[in-house]
């Protein structure tokens, strides 16, 4: 062993060592590393941050900003209203959420995937009225099945590519990874959703937070040409019972309609009075082509920027508008803002919300132009809420959006561009259409990731490059020797399914697929079957919530303890490597 494979595994060991301990952000330790190792002199100086403009690291970040145009343009909406309803029996519905979440995953980065469904599932187990601990780990565990599938479904499989087309000459297309990976997804979600589900301690989790605020009483508007013009406003009760809104009343030439009405046909220009949590409140406009406001405030608003923002503050006893309406303190003429809704601690608000005198203690949702969130609140004299992350859905170019995506995937797909260029296409179509805000854009990827991906994929090369990972082959090889090549193919899997349970499986990909490269080289075999194990396992983090970035986001929400993942995970990766392994040997023969 030379000295520089000898400081490169103590590197690893020692980034392992830390990543396992948990104390200090897996980033911080990556960039550390690589700083160490270019100081030993084991990674070239001039190879030292080239891991920063590495075509993975550009299509993570890519995939998690298109994610982000996805949802604003209500296309994950127009998905999950479609078709989850809490009503169904539970195994019904995981299996459904899975196969969604699974299906998004395919196509958009598996963590985002499950941070657009979680909120969904959590809101259909409450009105369900069960535990959010049995729908949320099968929900993460579907969407890590469902990034196996495609090239740009998880970090794994672009990283995979990326090595093949290194070290043998060409990379893997898009749906490359779907006979094998898609084998070992559906198996996975049926085992899922008939029996993993019944493995789960009852933790009886509640979510706390953002999501337990008081509804607010808020207002939108029939706008002229709607859809909904000539209905009867019970007919709008099932996408509000969807979206979680409840329709409270009409407001027709500034009188208020009491009772449900539910038999008045709407006209342009009706108000429906509702009772919702902003982003129900959003959902429920995007899904009917609602307003905010009348025409003329509409236009106003829209004419005042470069978008909207929703915004929510609290209501001080010095305020300027405590004691006041909206209305009478003219903050639409004023500000160009639009009170959307009050909420006050479940109290039912029975006038107009803008005409309704404000009470210190309220919360308001406000509607403003794009970045006078600040000024309006000064103006107001309140305070900021929490940021909770809202936006306005730009429902009217949903198609525009999907068809964007689809045409880049599809040209990607079959090989007419370069799969970075594709989706760098799209994220600047996204950009210029107004589809995701250019002051958004760098908000929606992930740093701490790209640093780590910059980070490793220097130090993996010096590994490749030092012989660390032939040394490695060869000492799997040994252990394995006499034994046929798919027993070889099952301990490759076993180890880096291993590791992935206890590290960032894109750190453990890295070290791993040259490893697979070079027990295919020693036993004089195609690579491929190798890297595509490698692919599936690295992927297959089910035993614990550090192992996969999703398991540690359900981790609080579903109430589970460290102990909890191993009794779905464990079956669930012996499935896995059952079903994978004679796939392999079928679409990826030696």
């Amino acid at each position: 062993m030379s000295t520089d494979q000898l400081l490169l595994f103590v590197i690893f060991a020692l980034v392992f060592a830390l990543l396992l301990w948990g104390r200090i952000r897996y980033d911080i330790i990556a960039f550390s590393a690589l700083l160490t190792a270019v100081v030993l002199g084991v990674v070239p100086t001039e190879a030292a941050f080239s891991g920063f403009g590495h075509p993975a690291t550009l299509v993570v970040a890519l995939v998690l900003i298109v994610s982000a145009g996805l949802t604003r343009s209500g296309a994950v909406y127009l998905i999950t209203r479609t078709l989850v309803d809490a009503r169904r029996g539970l195994g019904t519905h995981i299996a459904l959420m899975g196969g969604i979440g699974a299906l998004l995953s395919a196509f958009m980065n598996n963590v985002a995937a499950l941070a657009l469904l979680m909120p969904v599932d959590i809101q259909t187990a409450r009105k369900a009225g069960r535990a959010a601990s049995y729908t949320l780990m099968p929900l993460s565990f579907a969407t890590i099945l469902g990034g196996m599938v495609t090239l740009i479904g998880t970090p794994p499989n672009i990283v995979i590519a990326t090595i093949r087309e290194q070290t043998l000459g060409s990379s893997y297309h898009m749906f490359d990874f779907a006979p094998v990976g898609g084998i070992a997804a559906l198996a996975g979600l049926i085992f899922v959703a008939t029996l993993g589900w019944r493995l789960i301690p009852d933790r009886g989790a509640s979510v706390s937070g953002p999501a337990e605020l008081a509804p607010y009483i808020a207002e939108l508007t029939v706008p002229e040409g709607s859809p909904q013009i000539g209905k009867r406003l019970g007919e709008l009760d099932e996408t509000g019972e969807k979206t979680d809104v409840a329709i409270l009343g009409l407001i027709r030439g500034g009188q208020r309609r009491y009772g449900r009405a539910a038999s008045a046909l709407l006209e342009a220009g009706d108000t429906l009075v509702l009772e919702a949590v902003p982003e129900a409140l959003d959902e429920f406009r995007a899904a009917l082509n609602l307003a905010f406001s009348d025409a003329d405030r509409q236009e106003k608003l829209t004419a005042a920027g470069e978008g909207l923002d929703l915004i929510e503050v609290v209501v001080p006893e010095a305020a300027r508008i405590a004691g006041k309406s909206a209305q009478g303190i003219g903050l639409a003429r004023r500000q160009n803002t639009v009170l959307m809704g009050i909420s006050r601690s479940g109290e039912r608000i029975t006038r107009e919300v803008r005409k309704t005198p404000v009470r210190p203690g309220d919360i308001l949702l406000l509607l403003c132009p794009r970045d006078r969130g600040p000024d309006v609140t000064d103006w107001l004299g309140c305070l900021t809420l929490a940021e909770r992350g809202l936006s306005v859905t730009a429902n009217e170019k949903v198609w525009l959006a999907i068809g964007l995506f689809s045409v880049a995937v599809l040209a990607a797909s079959v090989g007419l561009i370069y799969l970075p260029v594709a989706l760098g296409i799209v994220v600047m179509g996204y950009a210029l259409t107004g589809i995701l805000p250019l002051r958004e854009l760098y908000d929606h990827v992930e740093w701490p990731v790209v640093v780590l991906l910059g980070s490793m994929i220097p130090l993996g090369a010096a590994l490749d490059s030092s012989g660390g990972t032939k040394l490695i082959a060869d000492g799997l090889v040994t252990l394995t020797r006499g034994w046929p090549a798919w027993a070889v193919l099952t301990v490759l899997m076993v180890v880096t399914m291993t590791l992935s349970d206890v590290l960032n499986n894109t750190a453990t990909t890295i070290v791993a697929a040259p490893v697979g490269i070079q027990m295919a080289q020693t036993l004089g075999v195609s690579p491929d079957p190798f890297l595509m194990a490698v692919a599936v396992a690295a992927s297959s983090a089910f035993l614990t919530p550090i192992g996969h970035k999703n398991n540690t986001l359900i981790l609080g929400p579903g109430g589970y303890r460290f102990g909890d993942y191993w009794r779905m995970g464990l079956p669930l990766e012996l499935l896995v490597i059952a079903v994978s392994i004679p796939a392999l040997l079928i679409f990826w023969p030696f």
